[in-house]
């Protein structure tokens, strides 16, 4: 049976290490991606690209398959601005679980963090926690800073200092891109096959 997995924002370095390392694993998996733009520079079979407000549900729902097994929300960044966290963060986290919920999904998948200002990482374990009430299962990593898969903007210049740091204090080290991925898809999955046991 074929998969339809539904990313919101999977177009990032996050997004599309999420969808390689998913094609490899299953390469009948359908990928359906919301962002903004509705661009993407991956060419590869069985994904799709949507330019839509992920922070509308009702523009979001007249997008998206009728069949959806997997959603993530890859959205989120720290804000100054209260008002502007909540479109970033907590707003598509909330579309999601209305997604997960009225679509049957298996599982959701989420990021949260271990790293960055107080605010954002407050905001992150609120989702979590929020998510978790869901009748939907939820798969979630809390990464620190994450480097690799072609990630370079003013973060990863800190890797070096962070991995002398994280000798010390494990909530700084930072760790690679592929290796967070490998854990949320790893969760995802066995949610997902749990979920087709019960079914049958």
């Amino acid at each position: 049976m074929v998969s339809t997995v539904l990313l919101l924002g999977g177009n990032g370095y996050l997004g599309k290490e999420l969808t390689r390392q998913w094609h490899e694993l299953d390469p009948s998996a359908q990928f359906v991606i919301l962002s903004r733009s509705g661009r993407s520079s991956m060419n590869m079979e069985g994904v799709t690209n949507i330019a839509v407000n992920v922070t509308d549900f009702s523009a979001v729902k007249s997008v998206i398959p009728a069949q959806v097994d997997y959603v993530v929300d890859l959205i989120g960044r720290p804000e100054k601005d209260a008002f502007k966290s909540v479109r970033v963060n907590d707003i598509p986290a909330q579309v999601m679980q209305q997604i997960a919920e009225q679509y049957g999904a298996h599982v959701m998948g989420f990021i949260g963090g271990k790293l960055g200002p107080k605010a954002f990482l407050q905001t992150k374990d609120k989702l979590i926690r929020q998510l978790q009430t869901s009748s939907v299962p939820l798969a979630y990593v809390e990464p620190t800073l994450v480097y690799g898969a072609g990630r370079r903007d003013s973060m990863t210049k800190m890797v070096p200092l962070l991995k002398f740091l994280g000798l010390f204090v494990h909530n700084m080290r930072p760790v690679k891109i592929e290796t967070v991925i490998a854990d949320l898809l790893n969760q995802l999955l066995a949610y997902g096959a749990a979920e087709k046991i019960d079914e049958n």
